[in-house]
């Protein structure tokens, strides 16, 4: 079920009638995650973002992407005004992974929310790819997965010093 009717930001109310079981970044969204080793999409932008919008109506409406979304990760949106913190850690991920930033920000986490790539809007079909992409990695390549968000670590704690 989508949580997200119970916040409080007009970015995340605009999603409150998605097919995605979205929840708002908190503790309960990430031990379902771990609970049930499922991977984490965080998926970041504001009110004003034009693409936001696009991809929200394009993707996160549809009943084919939200029926992905909803079946092989524990969706998060984040408003990215209330939680620079959030952002600015996953913004720092996609730079690194896929040299792009902006929003939406949408970023694959394993189930502890260390984050594995990063990228912005994608038109329906791609997003699609890019979930299976990721699924699939999940079930065959798990340990590529982890290599990867070490690196990301790495790469992070280099930019901050």
């Amino acid at each position: 079920m989508n949580q997200l009717q119970y916040e409080t930001s007009p970015y995340l109310l605009q999603h409150k009638n998605n097919p995605v079981n979205w929840y708002a970044w908190n503790d309960e969204a990430l031990k379902k995650a771990q609970k049930e080793q499922k991977m984490i999409l965080v998926s970041l932008g504001y009110s004003a973002c034009h693409w936001c919008h696009v991809m929200e109506h394009e993707s996160f409406e549809d009943e084919e992407v939200a029926k992905v979304m909803n079946q092989y990760f524990v969706a998060i949106k984040v408003d990215r005004e209330e939680r620079p913190d959030i952002d600015q850690i996953y913004m720092n991920a996609a730079q690194m992974t896929s040299g792009q930033g902006g929003w939406p920000l949408n970023v694959v986490c394993l189930p502890d929310g260390k984050p594995i790539y990063g990228a912005t809007y994608f038109p329906k079909e791609r997003w699609l790819q890019f979930l299976y992409h990721f699924q699939n990695l999940f079930e065959t390549d798990k340990e590529k997965m982890i290599a990867q968000s070490k690196k990301i670590k790495k790469g992070i704690q280099l930019v901050d010093t």
